[in-house]
C-alpha cells in the first residue's frame, strides 16, 4: 500500500483547506483509513478515521477527535483510491504536518506528510 498526501500550505485563520490522499497499490486489506497530524515538538494525534463498511466506506463509521468535530470531515469515497480530509475554521492551533494512514491486519502504513501551516 503507498499513500501520497497534497493539499498542504499556508492559510489564515478562519479558512478552509482539503487535504487528499491517494492510495495505491494492493488495497483489499485496509479496514480503517484516517489522518493523523504532528504539531512540531507535540506528539502525534489522531485527527480522524473513517472504517470500511464491507466493499464502500460510505457504509462505515467515521471517528472524529473531539477538537475537530463540526470543524474537520472525512467525505466518503466509493472507491477505496482517494482519502480526503476538509478542513474548515482553521486555527494556529491546527498547523502541524499531516499524515495518512491505513489499517491492514498485519502492518499499518503512512504516508510522508503534507504540512499545513494556519497563519494568525
Amino acid at each position: 500500500v503507498q499513500l501520497v498526501e497534497s493539499g498542504g500550505g499556508l492559510v489564515q485563520t478562519g479558512s478552509s483547506l482539503t487535504l487528499f490522499c491517494a492510495v495505491s497499490g494492493v488495497t483489499n486489506c485496509i479496514s480503517v483509513m484516517g489522518w493523523h497530524r504532528q504539531a512540531l515538538g507535540k506528539e502525534r494525534e489522531l485527527v480522524a478515521a473513517l472504517s470500511s463498511g464491507g466493499t464502500a466506506y460510505s457504509s462505515g463509521t467515521t471517528y472524529y477527535a473531539d477538537s475537530m468535530k463540526g470543524r474537520f470531515t472525512i467525505p466518503r469515497d466509493n472507491h477505496k483510491n482517494m482519502l480526503f480530509l476538509q478542513m474548515n475554521s482553521l486555527k494556529p492551533e491546527d498547523t502541524a504536518v499531516y499524515y495518512c494512514r491505513a489499517d491492514c491486519p498485519v502492518t499499518d502504513y503512512w504516508g510522508q506528510g503534507t504540512q499545513v501551516t494556519v497563519s494568525s
